[in-house]
């Protein structure tokens, strides 16, 4: 099969839907691969790349596509390059069926095959060809650049001689791929990050990356926003009251806004009004992610750039992939690639369009003449269902403060019965033992109880960094347990010889592990 990737049409789209290196992966799978004469230009491909990778390079997009069994671009086609397909032919792009009815009935009646790469469905199997999370990993990191190129201050916190510098405090709305992309970005630039989603339960993974995950206090219809597929669902009329009350009072404080809240197959829900844009602070911005569809902030004007009669900016670009065009076309193209080798079973350069695939049949909107959108629901559910549950409600300072005294109170209590426990031991034991076990025996208790505290009380995620003080404690309990290894009595050398065995294998696995780790960073 000859797999072909026109120029972009649409103005300012840099991104290439085939790189050099994801062509000569197309080859190995048996098919030959066409470009069309500058193509890659705009992303940093040249003809000369291409050509060297095996690429026949076509004139124009006529020529190109009346040779190709499969097209593939990054764009939704237009009315001319639907007209161009022919019955046999695959088209595989984004496409946005909804939105674009017309398109898809026509390509079906034309006989030709699309894939929309906007359709994969989210399970496991399918998130090598999830091209919507490439494109809003990009988006959401791309989008703190444009904010920072905006914003007429830094991000992070600062204490100079000539004075003190706030850290900028950022929002992120909607914590998906784009989101948390956003969050990591800003939160690396010292940025006071806060993020809000609809779904609870992402707010382990907010918190996991430095920022603070805002919580309503919300007791109604919906306190759980999940839709299917890892994505939000549409909120109730008082969940959106509930949103909105919350970012009014957050409005004033934040310096910058990002929001990324979409829902599939509908128009981005309008989550920051007109009178919280007024609230803000001059020299403000606003990135609005979602501006392709409507957007979520009411004044957002797609594609452009604005500033408000306060002094707040709102950017509403919609090609924030195609600003990092390389990259993107990067991730794009091998996305595209992994969908042609589900397609392509046997690598024997043939394509096989098996609709009984989850993957393949949900990003399948037009197959033998018909329109087959919307697609069933995957076999395959991509999230489990989750219980029902109310959001967690915002703690006030008081109530804080009180958790921490009780849990301080708590662990105190429990040090003092451990305490009083070892104590009333020691003075049993010690009425009945001879003067030299209890040498050994009072060693043998202090050193568990130090090794306890200080082992125990470290957090878990800190416990691969002190591998080499648990090996330096391993060694130590080693050195005392061979000076007590000569001791007379039976049981000090059974308790010697255990501990000499136990710390041993403690330090070869901490060697091993630490080996392990050092070479996942290793360059190959």
């Amino acid at each position: 099969m000859k797999i072909a990737a026109p120029k972009e049409t649409r103005p300012g789209e840099a991104r290439v839907a085939m790189t050099p290196e994801s062509a000569r992966q197309l080859q190995k799978l048996g098919h030959d691969c066409m470009i069309e004469t500058g193509a890659g230009a705009a992303a940093g491909f040249t003809d000369a790349a291409y050509a060297e990778a095996g690429v026949e390079i076509a004139e124009n997009a006529g020529a190109l596509v009346a040779a190709a069994d499969v097209v593939t671009q990054v764009r939704p086609p237009d009315e001319d390059e639907i007209a161009r397909l022919r019955e046999g032919q695959t088209l595989i792009s984004l496409f946005y069926p909804t939105a674009n009815e017309a398109l898809m009935k026509q390509a079906a009646e034309r006989g030709a095959t699309v894939i929309a790469m906007d359709m994969v469905p989210r399970i496991s199997r399918a998130q090598k060809m999830d091209v919507l999370s490439s494109m809003a990993n990009i988006a959401g990191y791309r989008a703190v650049i444009e904010a920072g190129n905006n914003f007429g201050r830094f991000f992070t916190g600062q204490v100079t001689a000539a004075g003190k510098v706030p850290p900028a405090r950022v929002l992120v709305i909607g914590a998906g791929v784009a989101g948390l992309a956003a969050i990591g970005t800003a939160t690396s630039l010292g940025a006071v990050t806060l993020a809000f989603d609809v779904r609870p339960e992402v707010a382990e993974q907010v918190e996991s990356m430095g920022a603070e995950f805002v919580y309503l206090d919300f007791r109604g219809e919906q306190a759980d926003g999940a839709g299917t597929g890892g994505y939000a669902a549409p909120s109730s009329p008082e969940f959106r009251e509930a949103q909105l009350a919350k970012f009014r009072e957050l409005a004033p404080d934040v310096d910058i806004v990002i929001t990324t809240a979409l829902i599939p197959n509908r128009e981005a829900p309008e989550l920051w009004t007109e009178d919280m844009v007024a609230a803000m602070k001059p020299g403000s911005v606003i990135v609005d992610l979602a501006a392709e569809r409507g957007g979520n902030c009411k004044l957002t004007v797609p594609d452009q750039k604005i500033t408000t009669e306060n002094g707040v900016t709102i950017i509403g670009y919609t090609d924030f992939p195609s600003r990092m065009a390389n990259q993107a076309s990067t991730l794009f193209a091998t996305n595209i690639r992994h969908m042609l080798a589900d397609l392509t079973p046997d690598k024997d350069g043939r394509i096989t369009h098996d609709m009984e695939d989850d993957v393949i049949r949900g990003a399948t909107i037009a197959h033998d003449g018909e329109v087959t959108y919307p697609p069933p629901p995957p076999k395959v559910q991509a999230i489990a269902a989750r219980p029902p549950q109310e959001a967690p409600r915002e703690l006030t300072r008081e109530e804080k403060r009180a958790q921490e005294v009780a849990a301080f109170r708590k662990a105190t209590r429990q040090q003092v019965a451990l305490l009083a426990a070892g104590a009333v031991l020691v003075l049993l034991v010690g009425a009945f033992a001879p003067a030299s076990f209890m040498e050994h025996f009072i060693v043998f208790v202090l050193g568990c109880f130090i090794g306890f505290q200080v082992i125990w009380n470290v957090a878990h995620a800190l416990h691969t960094p002190l591998m080499s003080v648990t090996n330096a404690i391993s060694g130590i309990i080693i050195v005392g347990a061979l000076l007590q290894i000569g001791a007379g009595n039976w049981l000090v050398v059974i308790l010697a010889f255990v501990s000499v065995l136990i710390a041993s294998i403690n330090i070869v696995g901490g060697f091993l592990v630490t080996r392990r780790m050092l070479a996942m960073f290793q360059k190959s």
